[in-house]
């Protein structure tokens, strides 16, 4: 029992210690912004009066950066949900349109991916199912840094793709959908209780990139929550051990997301029930033909430019939703 409170206060240490930090990290960003506005107004009131319209694009330039800084911490304030601040656990998943929805499922992982690299963020593949042909019939991601799930949430949904099929010789128009599943990653002060009997536990040997990185041992580890359906997999640790417990937590935060959308109060309550990957139920249509257009069919945000959202560009998409959903 002492050890269990001896834990039990570092842990609340640890959180103080860490919430500590984002204050002084926020407060240290708001004094650089007033400098900033205070450097500003002084260069726009010289300019002033020397009559030197030659500042005019510095000016310009600067009240961009400024007001783009601001309009970022404000979309923070909106981060106020229990788990906003965590990590994210990104899944993504092919849907219809054969192996053009693979592609696009490999394509949507890279446009994550870079998303989080512009933001600082660490990401970690934590399950690849790769196609023989093309593409990928699923994935899954560890995003760590502050507001990872916050910001990522508003991805949850299905994606569809528009485009000149590069796979069909003819070179049809094809549309092909995939899923994004988000998840926060849930700490040890979060309890789910699981029923044991109610998992369906199997490994199967990891894929690898051949040569030494071959995994010869069983280590990969697929968890099926029997009641509801929900599954899912790990295989980024070289031990099952690992493997195993990472796909816990994954679970549990799964289990959490489906119990609140479902305003279940029991885990053994709820269904799991997930909507079709086709058409009449996306989130997000992405358009390379006949014309370029990306369309948030939540919020009606577009972008024209459909290169640069697929390369990562997604903070408009992001703050729309939250502040429509805020």
């Amino acid at each position: 029992m002492l050890q269990e409170g001896f834990w039990n206060d570092s842990e609340k240490a640890a959180a103080a210690l860490k919430n500590m930090k984002v204050l002084k990290d926020k407060l240290e960003r708001i004094e650089s912004l007033k400098d900033a506005y205070e450097d500003l107004h002084i260069l726009i009131e010289l300019g002033i009066e020397e009559q030197d319209m030659s500042i005019a694009d510095e000016v310009s330039g600067s009240l961009k950066s400024l007001f783009k800084a601001v309009d970022e911490m404000r979309i923070e304030t909106l981060l106020v949900g229990e788990f906003d601040r965590n990590n994210a656990i990104l899944s993504i998943h092919s849907g219809a349109g054969g192996i053009d929805a693979q592609d696009w499922a490999e394509m949507i992982l890279r446009m994550y991916t870079r998303w989080s690299e512009k933001k600082g963020y660490a990401v970690t593949i934590l399950d690849i199912l790769k196609d023989y042909e093309a593409g990928i019939k699923s994935a899954t991601l560890l995003i760590e840094g502050e507001n990872a799930y916050g910001y990522l949430k508003s991805e949850k949904g299905v994606h569809r793709l528009v485009r000149l099929s590069p796979f069909d010789a003819a070179g049809k128009r094809h549309t092909s959908f995939a899923s994004v599943d988000v998840m926060p990653e849930l700490d040890d002060s979060v309890k789910v209780d699981i029923n044991a009997e109610d998992l369906r536990i199997d490994t199967y040997r990891s894929g690898g990139a051949g040569g030494q990185h071959v995994n010869t041992t069983d280590s990969a580890v697929r968890i099926t929550h029997i009641p509801t359906g929900a599954v899912v997999q790990c295989q980024n640790e070289r031990s099952q051990h690992s493997n195993k417990e990472m796909a816990m937590k994954m679970l549990m935060a799964k289990l959490m997301e489906i119990k609140k959308q479902e305003n279940k109060d029991r885990i053994e309550d709820i269904k799991g029930e997930y909507r079709e990957i086709s058409w009449g139920s996306q989130i997000r249509s992405y358009v390379f033909h006949p014309y370029s257009m990306v369309k948030d069919h939540r919020t009606s945000e577009e972008v024209g430019n459909v290169n640069a959202v697929m390369d990562g560009d997604l903070d408009g998409f992001i703050n729309a939703y939250l502040k429509q959903n805020n």
